[in-house]
């Protein structure tokens, strides 16, 4: 959610900001903004509710202007879309510029000590109330250096946050921090660069610092980086690592839309979420976060999933797998209700948090409040060196791969992959499956690649052409049985997520106790059914919904003959064990959104109002 960049060396810092700024806009946003600091040390400040695009058509005489300054997309928390709410913020004295991801909690009791004093405020954001601050402190104590104007500010607020901050009497340069919100410092060769995360640089440097929770820098290139804890003052030395991304992940690669690449990209990103991991011929899964903790979990009183979206749509599944296979108790936690209904966590529960990112602030809060408790934290995530893997006790990286587009695919599915992984190697451990049923799992666990390569190529036309009826429609219905009704809530979701229609997911159970209500000539529903796993009651709800003229979109397996006789479109798929089957249904009804999506003519990897790191509660 948002996107800073920030840039000081000898390149025109324009170019670099706008470009990073592009770089971020999968993070969604409302509106943008740049600030330079010309040869005159004065500030140069643009900004607009809107696209970068916006921003590039008033903006453009600065190009070759500075070769320091910063830039932020917005999304909209304090106060709407506009002009003004937009970043960076100026201070009232002109002097300080500042842009911010996060929430500043206490803004209001601040923003009413500073009007006492007679600051005035343009906008409705926590964000001029904080620079305002740094102004306040300078003035306070005119001896008072600029970064420690900073710190004593950020030492008066509370909430979540990284910022970037410019001061005209102090040319060159930048000041960082960050609490519960990413930013990286890019090292280049006489230059430096600032980021939400690495994209925006990676092509000009290989070498970054991951901020730490509390820490602030102070960055020049007449000083390079000096890194301070924001409470003390302490002098930190930096972690600096080697970035593992490439250009060649966050660009289009000849797809239309990173949804679809990242669609496309399955079959490998699931092939290098199990290498290393799954050894067929030795008979074995190898991940040495659950074999170092393995006492840990085989005497757990219960495993605690927390997740949000799509990721708690994947934990459902892993529930799933883990009671069926390992045989410990499992329970599901939306990480935004989890720490607010006091839930009971004691020593012996293990916690697993899902998310891509590895920056869900509300995931964060809960894995938190779970830690205080004595809970063992395992994560799953995506994304290298993120919050999420360093407050957890040890977990597993999905390998996905960079996923841009808003709507989650492949890391969900790297996700069940993960899941799955953990559920068959603990119930091989305590005896809950045996030898023979272990390997015929295992087997087929890993021929999903190559089923999911048979998926793409055979159904992504029809798909296309499914769509094309659907164009006006305004409701949709989703229904799966057992390990697939979690994939009919996925489906849904990503169908609203980027077409903006109205569709629901239920247990297919479910629909005669209350949506059955909505069924008519005019209501689609999507419904999966795989032969394996309570095909005669799919087949009985089918006929339910024939019954009443609904129009169905069968999901089966190839050769069905019941339900396709039945269906009005069939989307046909490969046969695979049951539990894994969500895997390989969720590909078509990925392509079934995107296309529905795209026939309306919607933004499908920044659907509007969604962000892909939700770093604010």
């Amino acid at each position: 959610m948002c996107g800073i960049v920030g840039y000081t060396g000898f390149q025109d810092a324009y170019d670099i900001v706008i470009n990073g700024l592009r770089r971020l806009e999968y993070r969604g946003y409302d509106s943008a903004g740049i600030v330079l600091e010309g040869s005159d040390n004065k500030f140069e400040v643009e900004k607009t509710k809107g696209k970068v695009d916006d921003l590039v058509n008033i903006s453009s005489q600065l190009k070759g202007t500075a070769k320091i300054g910063m830039g932020h997309t917005r999304w909209a928390t304090h106060g709407v879309p506009s002009d003004r709410n937009s970043h960076p913020h100026v201070s009232n004295n002109g002097k300080i510029a500042l842009v911010h991801n996060g929430i500043i909690e206490n803004y209001d009791t601040i923003k009413t000590m500073l009007t006492e004093k007679g600051f005035t405020f343009k906008s409705e954001t926590d964000t001029e109330v904080l620079v305002n601050l740094i102004q306040y402190f300078t003035d306070l104590k005119p001896e008072t250096d600029f970064p420690t104007a900073v710190r004593y500010a950020l030492n008066e607020v509370y909430g979540a946050y990284a910022i970037t901050v410019l001061h005209e009497d102090y040319p060159g340069v930048l000041v960082v921090a960050r609490l519960g919100s990413p930013l990286a410092i890019g090292l280049g060769d006489k230059e430096y660069f600032i980021a939400s995360d690495a994209s925006p640089f990676v092509e000009f440097t290989k070498e970054a610092i991951y901020l730490e929770e509390g820490h602030m820098a102070t960055i020049s290139l007449e000083n390079g980086v000096d890194i301070r804890t924001i409470n003390d003052n302490s002098k930190i030395e930096p972690e600096v690592q080697e970035l593992k991304l490439s250009l060649e992940q966050i660009e289009k690669g000849g797809y239309e839309h990173f949804m679809l690449k990242e669609i496309f990209e399955q079959p490998k990103s699931i092939h290098d979420t199990m290498r290393g991991r799954l050894l067929v011929d030795e008979g074995v899964i190898k991940m040495a976060g659950i074999w170092d903790h393995l006492e840990r979990f085989k005497n757990a009183n219960r495993i605690i999933i927390i997740a949000c979206g799509t990721s708690w749509h994947a934990g459902l599944i892993g529930e799933y797998l883990i009671e069926e296979y390992a045989r410990i108790p499992v329970e599901v936690e939306y990480a935004s209700e989890f720490r607010y209904r006091n839930p009971i966590i004691t020593d012996k529960d293990v916690v697993i948090a899902i998310s891509q990112s590895g920056e869900t602030a509300d995931t964060m809060a809960a894995l938190k409040l779970a830690k205080e408790k004595g809970a063992f934290i395992y994560g799953i995530c995506n994304v290298v060196d993120s919050s999420i893997a360093r407050i957890t006790d040890a977990g597993s990286y999905t390998h996905a791969g960079p996923e841009i587009g808003v709507a989650s695919t492949k890391a969900f599915t790297a996700q069940l992959t993960i899941l799955s992984l953990i559920a068959l190697k603990l119930g091989k451990h305590n005896g809950n499956l045996g030898n023979a049923e272990f390997m015929s799992l295992i087997t087929e666990l890993n021929a999903l690649p190559k089923k999911i390569e048979e998926v793409l190529s055979t159904t992504h036309e029809l798909t296309q052409n499914i769509a094309k009826d659907f164009i006006q429609t305004t409701n949709f219905l989703y229904l799966g049985r057992g390990y697939n009704y979690p994939a009919a809530l996925e489906g849904a979701l990503k169908l609203k997520e980027i077409s903006y229609i109205h569709a629901e997911g239920y247990p297919a159970a479910e629909m005669k106790h209350g949506p059955i209500a909505l069924i008519d000539e005019n209501m689609p529903i999507v419904i999966i059914a795989p032969k394996k796993g309570h095909y005669d009651k799919i087949v009985s709800n089918v006929q339910e919904i024939k019954a009443r003229k609904g129009k169905i979109i069968a999901v089966v397996n190839k050769g069905d003959q019941q339900v396709s006789s039945m269906a009005d479109y069939v989307i046909e798929i490969p046969e695979t064990s049951e539990c894994f089957s969500p895997i390989v249904a969720s590909v078509p009804l990925q392509l079934l959104a995107y296309y529905i999506a795209i026939y309306r003519g919607a933004n499908v990897d920044q659907p509007r109002n969604l962000a892909k790191s939700v770093t604010v509660e």
